[in-house]
């Protein structure tokens, strides 16, 4: 059986933090799931990743849609299934990581 973790929580909790760490000691890829980090160009109160963190540890779901395109839960449902599978394929675990409940 394979796992998908879950770290969520309120916003300014340090859970980006938390899973930069997990990342770096362990088999696991980020999956956003915050309903602000989709969009690119929203840096301002989202506090993404930054480009060099994302570069060395794997970051999904960020920047992924312009901000004037809707995104919705069911679009991301679509998004995250194939990225968790490939994760899975790779050998390593989904850790979702972010403070909005929606998704």
């Amino acid at each position: 059986m394979k796992s998908v973790f879950c770290l969520l929580g309120p916003t300014c909790t340090g859970k980006s933090d938390i899973a930069i760490e997990l990342a770096k000691t362990l088999p696991v890829e980020i999956i956003s799931v915050d309903s602000a980090m989709v969009y690119r160009g929203l840096n301002i109160g989202t506090a993404k990743p930054s480009i060099e963190c994302r570069n060395q540890i794997t970051h999904h779901l960020i920047d992924i849609c312009d901000p004037s395109a809707p995104y919705s839960a069911a679009d991301f449902l679509n998004d995250v299934d194939g990225i968790i599978q490939d994760i899975f394929k790779r050998e390593k675990f989904p850790l979702l990581t972010g403070g909005t409940m929606l998704y």
